[in-house]
């Protein structure tokens, strides 16, 4: 597997961005918050992660897309909440006790992502992380770096500033 630091990916987004064509960085060792969507585990670089709260219903915003739930005041910060569940295309979205928000820091922007749960930090070495399959996918495939493993479980190691701040999602400028 090619070990790729961390001036690599950024020059890989910086010369993506120039091309106009997404980044496919990869997944590097080091630690993960792991979270569920549906059936799916999925695991996100610790160090984009600012706090996770409860779900709490957040202010519509008139006209956004139906993964935009909306915003919240997090102490004097207006923060967008997107429904990754939605997002990402789970058949099933109901909020429930486990329900979370992650709150991300992104780009120097504040973004909160609903997830259905969240399961642990893991540390995942080299050893433990394959490349991302060329599959179809719920997620954009630029945005899978890898996939983890650790005994019987598996996740998607997603590249959560990519997807949070593509154009798609339109909350970076």
């Amino acid at each position: 597997m090619e070990m790729v630091t961390e001036a690599e990916v950024v020059a890989r987004h910086e010369a993506a961005r120039a091309g106009g064509k997404p980044a496919t960085p990869t997944a590097r060792h080091g630690e993960y918050l792991t979270f569920r969507l549906g059936s799916e585990e999925y695991g996100i670089d610790i160090l984009r992660v600012q706090e996770i709260r409860s779900y709490e219903p957040p202010t519509r915003i008139a006209n956004a897309p139906p993964f935009i739930k909306g915003v919240v005041n997090l102490r004097g910060v207006i923060v967008p909440i997107i429904d990754l569940r939605l997002k990402l295309g789970c058949e099933n979205a109901e909020y429930n006790a486990f329900t979370v928000v992650i709150v991300l820091n992104v780009r120097g922007r504040v973004v909160g992502a609903v997830v259905d749960s969240v399961s642990d930090v893991l540390e995942l070495g080299t050893g433990h992380i394959k490349p991302a399959p060329e599959l179809s996918t719920k997620v954009d495939a630029g945005f899978i770096t890898g996939i983890g493993s650790v005994g019987e479980r598996m996740l998607i190691l997603m590249d959560i500033e990519g997807l949070m701040s593509s154009a798609e999602m339109g909350l970076m400028p």
